[in-house]
């Protein structure tokens, strides 16, 4: 938090720009390529620094109660604060090959967490599922990254990014002339990067581990499966966001295709699911569908970068709320030891305003709240775009999450009967 005041508090000028504060050769390979580990901070890997940090320490806490009892308690501390680690340095990569490193480790730690309750057997088939289909989207990624890095000379983002956006340099005309299936290596390059952002991003259809992800730890799925590692696609594809706008837009028109089929499949599917998680688990791939999206239609400069801003907009406030909404979800299952909402009707008597730990209606109400505060910014962004049809059947679907949400709502805390078989926990 202390990095990201500073940062933000005191532009150079007044512009933001890209800071080196650390950097170290790991692994030389020739002169010019080599594989660096490093700390760079601009303003998306700042924003994700407080992201990831602030909602880490709030599950950690959370974490106290409702794991309370647990025979494994240090374990999972230790997976999350792998976690942790990971996406941290996941998000400060100087590297597109450090990206990568750690960007497996997530894979490794959403597997281990998951995978948790390992003497359950949907959970251990579960962790099974998302490390398998993750790892076939990461093998695209790794591809890329070497057809990318062939081309550019160079695994350094900030020299990849100015070697492949220059007009006319011997870096990206290499990459624009040399051709596979009709296709230059910088739209291989850059397809197969985004398969992998699109696996760890649930976008279809790599989505199906999301859902059975559920069986881990309440927690876990606050942290890794709303807040953070999912969006870890978004993020991905914002840092070469350059390369996409710039040099490749037949690559960016892939990503919002991609995008608005997946904010409304998921949002539709959200509407007809019983289980509390997996109703927010569709609503998380709907709303990093919509981040895609935006990401897809956005220009580069000025007023035709807004969908690039509105998408990191999106990424910042749905961190927050959605994390909210499961945490919420979690004290419900914790008191009911159920999942299935027809087994949660009338909670406003059983979990009593004043108990905040039970009632997570102060939390969906926040979540209401800021889904109103940017998603016209998004909807202003695209406006602009000639894909009116596709326009269309894409804000349709945030119709459906504002018909899910209240309604989720009023089933849990006023309508139905709740048939609790426990109580809150005590820390």
């Amino acid at each position: 938090m202390q990095t990201a005041y500073n940062y933000f508090a005191h532009p150079i000028g007044d512009v933001y720009t890209q800071i080196v504060a650390w950097k170290m050769t790991w692994l030389p390979f020739s002169p010019g390529v080599s594989i660096d580990i490093g700390i760079l901070l601009d303003p998306i890997s700042v924003m994700m620094l407080v992201v990831v940090t602030l909602v880490s320490l709030m599950v950690h806490i959370y974490s106290l109660g409702y794991m309370k009892g647990e025979d494994r308690f240090a374990t999972y501390y230790s997976f999350l604060s792998l976690f942790t680690f990971s996406m941290l340095g996941l998000v400060v990569s100087v590297n597109i090959f450090q990206i990568y490193m750690f960007w497996e480790l997530v894979g490794v730690s959403s597997f281990l967490l998951i995978g948790y309750y390992f003497d359950k057997p949907s959970a251990v088939a579960a962790s099974k599922k998302a490390f398998i289909v993750t790892r076939f989207a990461d093998l695209g990624f790794l591809i890329g990254i070497l057809a990318l890095s062939y081309h550019a000379h160079t695994l350094d983002f900030p020299t990849l990014i100015e070697r492949l956006t220059t007009y006319d340099s011997p870096w990206l005309n290499s990459a624009i002339t040399s051709s596979f299936l009709g296709l230059s290596a910088l739209t291989w390059g850059l397809v197969l990067v985004f398969i992998g952002g699109a696996g760890k991003s649930a976008m279809f259809p790599l989505h199906i581990w999301l859902p059975d992800a559920m069986e881990g730890p309440t927690p876990v799925s606050a942290l890794i499966h709303a807040a953070t590692m999912v969006v870890a696609g978004v993020f991905l594809v914002a840092r070469l966001f350059p390369v996409f706008s710039i040099s490749c837009p037949g690559a960016l028109e892939l990503v919002m295709w991609v995008g608005a089929i997946s904010a409304l499949f998921a949002a539709i599917i959200a509407c007809t699911q019983t289980d509390i998680k997996r109703v927010l688990a569709y609503s998380t791939m709907s709303q990093i569908g919509y981040m895609m999206f935006s990401l897809g239609v956005s220009g580069y400069h000025g007023v035709d970068g807004l969908g690039y801003t509105a998408s990191m907009f999106h990424l910042f406030t749905h961190a927050f709320f959605k994390a909210l909404l499961f945490l919420g979800a979690g004290a419900v299952i914790h008191m009911i030891h159920s999942n299935d909402m027809k087994n949660m009707g009338g909670l406003r008597n059983p979990c009593p305003l004043h108990n905040l730990r039970s009632l997570p209606v102060l939390r969906f109400q926040a979540s209401l709240l800021c889904r109103f505060l940017h998603k016209g910014r998004n909807t202003h962004s695209r406006m602009e775009q000639q894909h009116h049809y596709l326009l269309y059947r894409t804000i349709n679907s945030r119709h459906y999450s504002i018909l899910y949400v209240p309604s989720l709502l009023q089933y849990l805390l006023v309508e139905g009967t709740c048939t609790p078989f426990g109580q809150p926990w005590s820390w």
